[in-house]
């Protein structure tokens, strides 16, 4: 029989547990730095296994100077890309006009009037449309140097969160299995075998994706490069490492990465004829880039998201369409290793649902 003390415990268990859940998703915001420092040092731990058992088995190193001589490849790694890149955005980025406001503006009204002008030769009326439009009068371009003085001001604390992730990185490469057996004491008897078979598959799979991903974006780093160092285009490396990194985001990077090729491409030739040197070469950069997605969609893509996680290219292509629509770009970042894991999960613990063993048949 229920009764109002029944009732009233019961309404009181409810707040109660809306109260701690609360408090736990705001200590967790609280602390969300630091969980994006355990994220990118999973994410290095998941890189540097394969590196740490080629030290431990062909080099024949312990289990703490593999982990130091991986962690050091990974501080070489970095220090490259500073080396490489801090002097050239420091040398370039005038001519780039990064951080020049005014300079942005009277570059786009330059580039907006040639354009106008080529399509009034041509008789086109939206030429006209393109006047009316005035668009360097209606866009904010503070956002640009803002955005990029944001970045600036993270730099002073862009040390103190490198160290932070190396150091979780070395010891989560370090005590792995420490870490293995504490969870084989934490975890319940009855679903121990299936949690750590789980956690085993995801570390193999994940490890393989990033490594595979890491190859991918160098293979169109590289070919970026090639094509507009083909063309002469200057600061030509910046904008190859721009476009390849945008290539992370899956369908949507690689056009906007296209897009933010050409436009530059444009503004740095603003003082050539726009009909007969600017807009030819823009489309060669364009025909350029096209041609280094085919090669990446229908030779790097496939390799990395259909035999590194074991998903079929039509499979992965719907997962990150779906997941674009629910989360937007971060989902799509997301999807293929979240995917990757819950596929691994359902293996384990559901094994005899159709649906899950036509998923994962090749698991």
């Amino acid at each position: 029989m229920i009764t109002s003390k029944t009732i009233s415990d019961g309404i009181l268990r409810a707040l109660a547990t809306i109260v701690i859940v609360a408090l736990i998703l705001y200590f967790l915001f609280q602390i969300q730095v630091v969980i994006i420092y355990l994220v990118v040092a999973l994410i290095l731990t998941l890189i540097g296994n394969p590196i740490l058992n080629f030290f431990k088995r062909r080099l024949k190193f312990n289990n703490l100077f593999g982990t130091i001589a991986t962690l050091f490849i990974f501080i070489l790694i970095i220090a490259g890309f500073i080396m490489m890149f801090v002097p050239l955005i420091s040398s370039q980025s005038q001519s780039l006009s990064l951080l020049n406001t005014t300079e942005i503006e009277k570059n786009i009204t330059q580039l907006t009037n040639q354009i106008t002008a080529f399509l009034d030769y041509h008789n086109i009326d939206s030429a006209q449309m393109l006047k009316e439009a005035n668009i360097s009068s209606k866009v904010n371009f503070n956002f640009i140097p803002n955005f990029l003085n944001s970045i600036l001001g993270t730099i002073s604390s862009f040390g103190m969160g490198l160290a932070s992730v190396l150091f979780i990185t070395f010891f989560f490469l370090k005590d792995r299995v420490m870490f293995i057996v504490g969870a084989k004491k934490i975890l319940p008897d009855s679903q121990e075998d299936k949690i750590l078979n789980s956690l085993e598959k995801i570390n193999i799979l994940l490890s393989r994706y990033f490594i595979g991903l890491l190859l991918q974006l160098s293979i169109v780093f590289v070919l970026y490069l090639v094509v507009l160092l083909i063309f002469g285009i200057e600061n030509a490396l910046i904008i190859a490492f721009l476009c390849a990194i945008l290539n992370i985001i899956p369908y949507i990077g690689p056009l906007i990465g296209s897009v933010l090729a050409a436009v530059l491409t444009m503004i740095s030739n603003l003082g050539s004829d726009f009909q007969t040197e600017i807009l030819p070469l823009t489309i060669y950069i364009l025909i350029g880039f096209w041609i280094v997605q085919v090669i990446d969609n229908n030779v790097s893509q496939p390799l990395i998201f259909s035999s590194s996680v074991n998903s079929h290219p039509l499979e992965i292509f719907l997962v990150i369409l779906i997941a674009g629509f629910m989360s937007g770009i971060l989902g799509m970042i997301l999807a293929v290793p979240i995917y990757t894991i819950l596929k691994v999960v359902g293996k384990e613990f559901f094994p005899e649902n159709k649906v899950i063993k036509i998923l994962t048949k090749n698991i």
